[in-house]
């Protein structure tokens, strides 16, 4: 690849996520994407006709027909190792859709391996490349709202999971916790950095699954801040927000449609942006990643970052079998 070529791009499973990625392509110079893989080939061929790239029904066939710089993975998390394990033994990098796993284990395998190799590899988490989401963190950094004392998250909704892969705990590896639940806690370290416990309720499962489908998770950082988290596929909490951070010195929320914060004292509101925009963090997301391999910017979700997302949803569902907060021991603190 040359300084002015776009990066050229895989994307192996053409689901639903698939289809957003090939959209932010669609809006990017910078990067290509140049090949489609799925097993079900129709599939492949049919979003491969839509972008006007090459289709494959594996992984092996694009990787020896095509020089790639980069590959995206969006399939199920417990297809994620055997996946992205053969883009890593033929050297090329990869963003991995989240949860990068299902277990702790696996995670680091396949960190492992990438180290090894020398090759880039982190986890897709597209809310941290929200501009709202970037110029929040900003604002409380600055110190405008005080002290942060709480921060709630919500990601909920109607959503009928009875015929969807991320309901069945043999390919998801879970419910709506470790499904939803990854955003949310990539999110809440972004905001509060290293957290040291987590408790989780769960909720009526209202729909028939195998899984649950409604929880609310608290986690307390390093800091001694304490999160609030209601992840759900069966009910709607109808806020405008899906952040909101609680300071000493005034409030902060980020919304769907608008974000904004007020001081103490203010008669007020400042509005700060637009919300949130799906096509753009997708862009923004695909961007970096090219920009990390080209060695012209830092990764903006690191491949620690991926990891303790694994760790914290792992600690998590520890805490909701046990009724009772559950510690989150991070790698960098396991001694060997």
């Amino acid at each position: 690849m040359s300084a002015s070529s776009p990066v050229r791009f895989g994307i192996v499973g053409a689901g639903a996520i698939a289809q957003a990625y090939a959209q932010a392509f669609g809006q990017s110079d910078q990067v290509e994407l140049a090949a489609v893989v799925d097993s079900r080939t129709e599939t492949a061929e049919a979003m491969a006709e839509a972008n006007g790239c090459a289709a494959f029904s594996s992984v092996e066939m694009m990787l020896d027909e095509m020089d790639l710089d980069a590959a995206i993975v969006c399939t199920p998390p417990v297809t994620h190792r055997d996946i992205c394990n053969t883009l890593l033994e033929r050297n090329v990098p990869v963003l991995c859709e989240k949860p990068l796993s299902i277990d702790v284990s696996t995670a680091r395998e396949m960190l492992q391996k990438a180290s090894e190799r020398d090759v880039i590899f982190t986890m897709a988490s597209k809310f941290r490349y929200v501009e709202d989401v970037a110029k929040a963190k900003s604002i409380m950094a600055s110190g405008l709202i005080g002290e942060v004392v709480l921060f709630e998250n919500v990601f909920t909704g109607r959503v009928d999971m009875s015929s969807r892969w991320n309901s069945d705990p043999a390919i998801g590896g879970g419910g709506v916790l470790i499904d939803n639940g990854t955003h949310s806690v990539d999110i809440t370290r972004y905001f509060l950095g290293q957290l040291a416990e987590v408790q989780v309720m769960e909720g009526h499962r209202i729909q028939d699954l195998p899984v649950e489908d409604t929880v609310k998770m608290f986690v307390r950082s390093e800091s001694g801040v304490l999160g609030s988290i209601d992840l759900s596929w069966s009910v709607s909490k109808e806020q405008p927000y899906f952040i909101a951070i609680y300071g000493s010195a005034g409030t902060l929320l980020v919304g769907w449609q608008e974000s904004k914060y007020r001081r103490s004292g203010d008669k007020d509101w400042t509005v700060f942006g637009k919300g949130y925009d799906k096509v753009a963090a997708f862009v923004k997301q695909i961007e970096n990643f090219a920009e990390a391999i080209e060695g012209r910017e830092p990764l903006v979700v690191t491949p620690t970052d991926a990891l303790a997302s694994v760790e914290v949803i792992e600690a998590a569902y520890r805490a909701m079998r046990q009724g009772d907060w559950e510690p989150i021991v991070s790698s960098d603190q396991v001694t060997a």
